[in-house]
């Protein structure tokens, strides 16, 4: 009998799947951060994107959802937003 406890696994395609990527609070963070989601998620609904800053001003919260089809697609999605320099988190 095993202790562990697995990570459910997310079922594909998984409609209005959550992500809220965190950078520094510039004037376009939200279109880089879009046009990366849309390169990953061309149905990114534009219009359900929430943009909130942190309470000093300094960092950006873009929240959004998109259809996602693979693993493979949030792995590269994931990675080509970090690779910006820009993006301190993705969650």
């Amino acid at each position: 009998m095993s202790t562990e406890t697995e990570a459910p696994k997310i079922e594909f395609p998984h409609p209005n799947y959550p992500i809220q990527v965190i950078g520094d609070n510039q004037a376009d963070f939200k279109g880089m951060v879009i046009e990366i989601v849309q390169v990953h998620a061309p149905d990114l609904d534009i219009e359900q994107i929430v943009v909130q800053e942190s309470g000093k001003g300094r960092y950006s919260s873009v929240r959004l959802k998109i259809t996602a089809t693979s693993e493979q697609q949030l792995v590269e999605l994931h990675q080509d937003l970090k690779a910006t320099g820009r993006v301190k988190m993705v969650l």
